[in-house]
């Protein structure tokens, strides 16, 4: 267990150095995810003009919190393996003790820590300039938000990994999380909260893993209504069900592997 966390501190830290040096870009990405705060004004035009079942005040927290959320569990993982793959650099990894996938982990764990420090600037300026929209969530709320984040990240991770798998068979793999995207953006709470959906399509979207990577965890930090056992459930059954067709991916695709030094 020591040697096991030894390595892992040591991987978050290198990674923790190598992010420190793109301070600006990690700038850059924080604001790239301010689609949310767009998308709050006009929510807030929208409800102060029609029937939304939400009040202005609800839509603001709301989508301050899917931007923290976005931040948080932003992942890039099918373009790093992609190239990897096809350039062969995958290669090297392969002949260490150590799953390749750590090295990813290690590098979007790290890059979450540095970039907090802007978010939440971010977030600190939202409620100085909108102050009736600042709430303190109860500790209970606060505590789920927070292992609700963290499963909505790993299933994030896995989802996009596992489409990664297929960069073994063409070297465009990031195509399906392109084609994956259109369908994150309206289903997953991004867009809109699921509330001001219809209930028959709200109904049908709660089957699928979309609105547990946002929708769910915005949800309970903001005092939505959610079916708090359904989402933890459906949160570890979807991980699961990417996780094992991840490993069959992995163990098929290595076969075929035929990078440089493979």
């Amino acid at each position: 267990m020591k040697r096991i966390i030894r390595k892992a501190l040591t991987l978050l830290s290198v990674y923790y150095a190598y992010m420190l040096e793109y301070r600006a870009e990690l700038i850059l990405w924080v604001l790239a995810g301010s689609l949310p705060i767009i998308l709050m004004g006009i929510w807030i035009q929208a409800a102060q003009g029609g029937q939304f079942g939400l009040s202005p005040v609800d839509f603001a927290r709301y989508f301050i919190t899917v931007f923290v959320i976005r931040q948080l569990t932003v992942v890039w993982v099918i373009w790093d393996f992609e190239t990897e793959v096809v350039e062969g650099k995958l290669s090297p990894k392969l002949l260490q003790p150590l799953d390749p996938v750590w090295h990813h982990v290690a590098r979007h764990v790290s890059e979450r820590f540095a970039r907090l420090t802007f978010a939440f600037l971010l977030v600190g300026l939202f409620f100085i300039l909108y102050p009736q929209a600042f709430w303190l969530p109860s500790l209970s709320r606060f505590l789920l938000f927070t292992l609700a984040v963290v499963l909505a990240f790993a299933l994030r991770f896995t989802i996009q990994y596992t489409f990664a798998m297929f960069a073994f068979w063409t070297e465009r793999a990031s195509a399906l999380e392109n084609f994956w995207l259109l369908f994150y953006l309206f289903l997953s709470g991004l867009i809109a909260p699921l509330e001001v959906f219809p209930e028959p399509v709200q109904k049908i979207v709660m089957f699928t893993p979309f609105p547990y990577l946002i929708n769910f965890p915005a949800s309970l930090l903001v005092g939505l209504p959610v079916d708090i056992g359904r989402g933890f459930g459906s949160m570890v059954g979807w991980i699961l069900v990417f996780l094992g067709a991840n490993r069959f991916l992995w163990r098929a695709g290595l076969k075929r592997y035929s990078g440089m030094g493979a």
